[in-house]
């Protein structure tokens, strides 16, 4: 075999572009590879996506089994549709003919999730796909009351009152019961035309509340999950917080006990208590010169019981004072 160095550099090049690029073109459809992405891809046919994007996760009864791999639109005799792409990673998910595919809410916030519902004799094929007529889309809120919003802009509430107005007189020598109700629709439109701008700021508003939860989605699921955590560690708890407070009335009940059996001494004792406390305030400005006074005789005291288990003393004048002789006497 000949050495690197001594074959074509251009095949040598073209060889190593080709496998560069094989593995560039493998790197981004990982997911399509055996044994590497893993899972069964499957397509299902919706009449509407409802918000339902890539990535979004799989289930069925509400376990996690695959997630969305695309949503396209595509085309066939009947006319157009969404058709969702998903791969399921489950091995032990078996969707039979009949399966059905629901995209459904998985938050109240907007997110969603694609739902399936196995069920047939039969087994459908890899790459197969769900028809229309076993799928179901959600009714989106949010969008709902962002398209209120855009059609109250739009509507000229005050040519709207006037029309009722207009139509109410003109049908005014018609029966009761048909002029009351154009009154009612002409009293309706009127409160409607007079109450436009707080309507408006109250969508507007709505939408605005909406975005906002919807931005801080993830938050918003981390706070129900942590709440939801405290509210199991609270019920985990609940036997323990039961026997404290159960044994916190039973100390509560024997200290009333005792306090009912010793009633007859601690009456008494409490009584002279109160009278020696009585006594100690008349006599508080004699007890401050006491303590007073007290000071120097403790310092001297201290002193002369400092040098050990002895006192010690001096006498003046027990010996004469030493004279030296003047002059040799």
């Amino acid at each position: 075999m000949k050495p690197f160095r001594e074959r074509n550099p251009l095949v040598v090049g073209a060889i190593g572009l080709a496998v560069l690029g094989g593995l560039v073109l493998a790197a981004f459809h990982v997911e399509d590879l055996p044994f590497i992405g893993g899972g069964t891809g499957y397509t299902a046919a919706f009449r509407d996506a409802s918000g339902l994007a890539a990535g979004n996760e799989v289930r069925v009864a509400g376990v996690k089994v695959g997630t969305v791999d695309g949503v396209e639109l595509a085309r066939d005799g009947a006319g157009s549709y969404v058709r969702v792409a998903f791969r399921l990673t489950d091995g032990d998910v078996r969707l039979g003919d009949d399966t059905e595919a629901t995209i459904r809410i998985k938050t109240v916030l907007g997110q969603k999730y694609l739902g399936l519902a196995p069920a047939g004799t039969g087994r459908l094929r890899p790459g197969g796909q769900i028809p229309l007529n076993h799928t179901a889309s959600p009714l989106d809120v949010v969008q709902a009351v962002n398209a209120l919003a855009g059609t109250l802009d739009q509507i000229d509430t005050n040519q709207l009152a006037q029309a009722f107005t207009v139509l109410s007189q003109s049908f005014a020598d018609t029966p009761a019961d048909v002029k009351a109700s154009l009154s009612g629709l002409s009293t309706l439109s009127a409160a409607i035309a007079s109450r436009d701008g707080q309507l408006s700021e109250l969508l507007v508003h709505a939408h605005g509340v909406t975005s906002v939860l919807a931005q801080r989605d993830d938050q918003f699921q981390e706070l129900l999950r942590d709440g939801n955590l405290l509210l199991s560690k609270v019920t985990a708890r609940r036997d323990a917080i039961h026997n404290l407070l159960v044994t916190t009335d039973e100390l509560a009940t024997q200290i009333s006990g005792l306090v009912a059996d010793n009633r007859s001494r601690l009456g008494p004792a409490l009584a002279q208590l109160h009278a020696v406390l009585g006594t100690l305030q008349k006599d508080r400005d004699n007890l401050s010169k006491t303590v007073a006074n007290l000071a120097p005789f403790l310092d001297a005291f201290t002193n002369v019981l400092g040098n050990g288990r002895w006192f010690d003393s001096w006498v003046n004048g027990l010996l004469q004072p030493y004279q030296p002789k003047v002059g040799g006497q």
